[in-house]
């Protein structure tokens, strides 16, 4: 089983992938297909693809994030769907639903752009199929949680969120959502996901087009 890198961490997303998948390959699957949220847990879903011999397909979640602080997400947005609001975040920021819906509907554009750009708009067959939901790492849970919620539109016999690393309390919150939580690492000093990566640089476009390329 590959094991962990230096100082507990992953040396890459790939190498995430490789341990992630060992452990997933130690269930049964129904007819899997490995869902890759775009664009860092594509090539972390890849290797756990290829080690299923599953199809590689990609979903796409936008997180909506707090007035002044963008970078933290009070919620998420799918292509198709409606948003998902943690509604702790939301109180502890007081803000309305209603004051982010300008934000919702641009993030909301942007997911359908990026699911034009990486998959022509079609979404993936699932219906009674085990679906595994994968990313480089559960720091909110936001995105997750909105396409785990929109995958369930599509009557899959379950949605299982896989990750290599995630902060506990995350985790357990998106335990209500998911069939199952695999997650590898749940460290209690979770601070950002990079933080458990060797190198954690950011993937682009052309890398998650070659990966959805090679796939089966």
């Amino acid at each position: 089983m590959p094991g962990l890198g230096a100082a507990g961490r992953f040396r890459d997303r790939e190498h995430a992938g490789e341990v992630l998948a060992e452990q997933l390959a130690q269930q049964r699957w129904v007819r899997p297909v490995v869902l890759g949220l775009a664009r860092g847990g594509v090539p972390v879903a890849a290797r756990v693809a290829d080690r299923l011999g599953a199809p590689l397909r990609v979903a796409v979640a936008r997180k909506i994030g707090a007035p002044g602080q963008p970078e933290l997400a009070l919620g998420a947005v799918t292509a198709h769907g409606p948003p998902s609001y943690d509604e702790r975040l939301l109180r502890s920021f007081r803000v309305a639903e209603s004051a982010l819906a300008e934000a919702c509907e641009r993030e909301r554009a942007a997911a359908r752009a990026r699911e034009e750009r990486f998959g022509g708009g079609r979404a993936p067959q699932v219906a009674g199929r085990d679906v595994l939901l994968v990313d480089d790492g559960l720091a909110t849970g936001a995105t997750a949680r909105a396409a785990v919620r929109m995958v369930r539109e599509s009557a899959p016999r379950s949605v299982v969120l896989a990750v290599p690393v995630g902060a506990p309390d995350a985790v357990e919150a998106l335990r209500a959502e998911a069939d199952e939580v695999v997650c590898v690492l749940r460290p209690v000093d979770f601070s950002a996901v990079g933080q458990w990566y060797g190198s954690f640089a950011a993937t682009t476009d052309e890398e998650v087009a070659r990966l959805l390329g090679s796939s089966s």
